[in-house]
């Protein structure tokens, strides 16, 4: 018998005009900005980590495993086959392999072991793994961001602590001391409050004596339990004293199960690798972390880490968008010329690239101030007005970014086998967690108020770079004008803090980046030659180096 062969050419046509798949090169070397950001913001000790992080993830290995991670998503076990109840979630293998990747690098906790530069490289990491996976950098930017928090009750919680640092991924179900490494998640919204915790209605009744350090059992319910098979979640529940904040592990002390139940996964738009969940405590058991009645205050610190990277996750997915699209109008010829000669598309792509290239400064310069922030109370202080700014005005540009990306391939980016797709329903995300834009731009007027030094700070990184171009003096002038009418100033928050991310972004391409692309930030974002849509840059532009610098010519 004739062995069947299978044809794997087509009988009608030959294949042709297509770009190569984005796939087997160096995400950090095929990126100058991030270089360049790496170095200017004190990484540069790490790069070889960080360049061989890109390897790795820039392989085809990795971008099938994002691909089969998102295809496949977790479902919920709530009983075993015995009909005991486990409620634990099962991923797929690729999952697993992302979020070993991940702890292998160190992203969750290179910021509390590196000397210097620790959040720049962190940023580093995260950007590049974002870029493929998006759905495991939620529990490592948890696990990351719980440390202070955790760090203000160390007498209660130093085993975990270890475990956190631990660069070995653990995914099964154990208590912790048989684990070899452990990640932190984070549960704190509810039904009717939503944004609003202090509505929250979760108890918390003391065991013995309670206090900071003490166990309780907490009762009620969460609405938004995200990676619920991470170890152990911070929450806030009320005491006697008011909303206070409690670590509550997976596993008792005796080694059973603790009393909280998975009622279901969401359903959500998109990070489909990611489990989200809603819960309910029944007695279960927690330690308190902070001060009695400082749940906000003691819950704060993970929340200002976890909007760092809620900032580099957009820039990280607007990147990828962008090479995208550059890497398909390199290779793909339509009447007589490369996409990427037609002077439309040219106008398109170079302003894409413009808008990411913001995007990453802005994000390693917030990174940058998180660093000097551990010693220098000032930093400090600017790091916690900037990343609300920048958070904002990020996730503002990250969607009608990637749309337009989506574009520039025609019908070849909006089918599911394309990476697009994945990145346009992942594009909402970070705009909504840890704050939406509301809250946000509420934040940046709450800290004028409770900590005015933090608005001059950033004011004064403003006006010191005046005097390098008149275009960019009126726009810093217009900036700071803003605080002399302080008359129905909540309903202008939107715009004043987009104002001040705009000309942040422009005194930082001014600073740092080519001529080139400096000249055409400012001449189309603070002059207002510049229509509504991406495509609008004005006559007389330099537009290869943006071009240049979106193509991955390492490919």
């Amino acid at each position: 018998m004739t062995p069947f062969r299978p044809r794997t050419e087509l009988t009608t046509h030959d294949v042709t005009n297509q770009a190569a798949p984005l796939e087997d090169y160096n995400l950090y070397d095929a990126d100058p900005a991030l270089k360049e950001a790496l170095h200017r913001h004190g990484g540069g000790d790490a790069e070889d980590a960080v360049r061989e992080m890109g390897a790795e993830l820039g392989s085809a290995e990795s971008y099938e495993h994002g691909r089969l991670a998102n295809d496949n998503p977790p479902k919920l076990k709530s009983f075993d086959r015995y009909g005991q109840r486990i409620d634990e979630v099962e991923f797929h293998p690729s999952y697993h392999h992302m979020m070993a990747l991940g702890m292998r690098h160190g992203i969750q906790s290179l910021p509390w072991q590196a000397e210097k530069g620790g959040h720049v490289v962190h940023t580093a990491m995260h950007y590049l793994l974002y870029q493929i996976e998006c759905g495991v950098c939620c529990p490592l930017t948890m696990t990351y961001a719980a440390m202070p928090a955790l760090m203000q009750q160390k007498d209660a919680v130093g085993p975990w602590l270890k475990g956190i640092v631990s660069r070995d991924y653990d995914g099964r179900s154990l208590p912790p001391e048989q684990k070899t490494g452990l990640t932190i998640g984070m549960a704190m919204t509810e039904k009717q409050g939503g944004s609003d915790v202090r509505a929250n209605t979760t108890k918390a009744k003391p065991i013995g004596a309670g206090g900071p350090g003490g166990e309780y059992e907490l009762w009620g319910h969460k609405w938004f339990c995200s990676a619920p098979m991470c170890d152990a979640f911070l929450n806030l529940a009320y005491t006697d004293e008011g909303l206070s904040c409690f670590l509550m592990p997976r596993w008792r002390p005796d080694g059973t199960r603790n009393a909280f139940q998975l009622m279901r996964l969401k359903d959500k738009l998109g990070n489909h690798s990611n489990a989200s969940s809603e819960i309910e405590y029944h007695g279960a058991y927690a330690i308190m972390i902070g001060g009695e009645g400082r749940g906000v205050r003691t819950i704060i610190d993970m929340v200002m880490h976890t909007r760092l990277d809620c900032t580099t996750g957009p820039a990280a997915i607007m990147r990828q968008a962008v090479m995208q699209a550059a890497n398909h109008a390199d290779g793909r010829t339509a009447f007589q010329k490369k996409l990427n000669q037609q002077p439309l598309m040219r106008n398109v792509l170079a302003d894409l690239s413009l808008e990411q290239e913001a995007a990453t400064a802005m994000s390693f310069a917030v990174a940058q101030a998180y660093d000097d922030g551990m010693t220098d109370p000032e930093a400090a202080a600017f790091a916690r007005i900037a990343v609300s700014i920048s958070k904002y005005w990020v996730n503002k540009r990250v969607t009608p970014l990637i749309v337009e990306a989506m574009e520039c391939h025609g019908g070849a980016g909006y089918v599911a086998e394309s990476m697009m797709p994945r990145l346009y329903k992942e594009a909402p995300l970070n705009g909504i967690w840890e704050g939406s834009g509301n809250v946000i731009c509420l934040d940046v007027l709450r800290a004028m108020q409770r900590e005015p030094e933090a608005l001059q700070l950033f004011l004064k990184a403003l006006t010191d770079a005046k005097g390098r171009d008149t275009r960019l003096d009126r726009a810093i002038d217009a900036a700071v004008g803003e605080f002399d009418r302080l008359e129905g100033i909540e309903g202008r928050a939107r715009r004043i803090v987009e104002r001040l991310a705009v000309t942040w972004q422009a005194v930082l391409l001014a600073s740092f980046a080519p001529t080139a692309v400096a000249e055409a930030f400012i001449a189309s974002r603070l002059s207002g030659d510049w229509g509504h849509a991406f495509g609008t840059l004005p006559d007389g532009l330099d537009l290869q180096p943006m071009i240049d610098r979106a193509t991955p010519i390492s490919v």
